[in-house]
């Protein structure tokens, strides 16, 4: 966990964009759990998303004086063609293995690309390259949503892409742990632990499991993200409610022109995150 003083450096308020949505839908059945998508719905994330995707610009002056501190001695342009290219290795070879939707582990990869051997050297890295190319900020709201939901005693969980500095967001911004915050240890899912990243419905079918045991069914399941082929796709396979997050058309994703998304739908639609509690009252 890095110092504050360095946190502090790099985190400052994002605000979400208005939607064109308004809230909208109504659930007939008794929601028991609630499973979060985390960028792009619990925090507001600069990319929309995790990490930086290949065709967007990025800040080079940031990144050449994170290469500098680390003294390592590539350029900007160098150090992302080599990282951009070992995640698609890595993604090929675990569509070999028959997973259709890899995800890697973002440290492991960075010690490949940086050829450092020293893993909290290379975390350390990596949090500070992901702080340049992915700003986040909590949603408004955020804080009251999960303590209404933690004095309400609603199940809670989460589904998300991820990786290993992902639950620091919550210590960072909220002052502890998503656990401490109200969510269930064993209902806690992110993409780098697992191998597969969403719109694999893979993560899904594993939260199915883990919910039956506890006695909870999927259709009493709400799911909330803000993309409709990686939340609202994968949520509905596995048989859970899905509510569309719309708000913030940043990253806002309707994934129109996608077949899986072609005939879908959400259940419910809303636009802030405190909206859901009139949906567990």
């Amino acid at each position: 966990m890095p110092k504050n003083n360095l946190v502090s450096k790099y985190i400052k308020p994002i605000f979400p964009r208005p939607s064109s949505f308004h809230r909208s839908g109504k659930l007939k059945d008794t929601i028991q759990c609630i499973l979060f998508d985390i960028y792009g719905t619990l925090f507001v994330s600069g990319s929309g998303d995790i990490g930086i995707a290949k065709r967007e610009p990025y800040p080079s002056e940031k990144l050449e004086k994170l290469l500098n501190k680390f003294e390592i001695q590539q350029t900007p342009p160098d150090i992302l063609d080599r990282f951009f290219s070992t995640i698609d290795d890595s993604h090929q070879t675990l569509k070999e293995k028959g997973v259709d939707f890899p995800e890697v582990e973002i440290d492991r990869i960075w010690m490949r690309v940086l050829e450092i051997d020293d893993l909290a050297i290379v975390r350390a890295f990596a949090m500070e390259f992901e702080w340049i190319v992915n700003p986040v900020y909590p949603m408004p709201n955020l804080e009251e949503t999960l303590s209404a939901c933690k004095d309400l005693d609603v199940l809670m969980g989460i589904i998300s892409n991820a990786q290993f500095y992902t639950p620091y967001l919550f210590k960072w911004f909220l002052g502890s742990s998503p656990e401490d915050r109200g969510f269930h240890p064993d209902l806690i899912f992110y993409s780098y632990k697992f191998g597969y990243a969403k719109p694999s419905i893979f993560m899904f079918n594993v939260a199915v499991k883990k919910l039956e045991k506890m006695g909870i069914s999927a259709h009493s399941v709400l799911y909330i993200g803000n993309d409709m082929l990686n939340d609202i796709y994968p949520a509905k396979k596995a048989g859970f409610k899905a509510a569309l997050f719309a708000g913030d058309a940043r990253s806002l994703r309707l994934r129109e022109n996608d077949p899986k998304c072609k005939d879908l739908s959400a259940d419910i639609i809303i636009t802030d995150l405190i909206q859901i509690l009139d949906h567990v009252q």
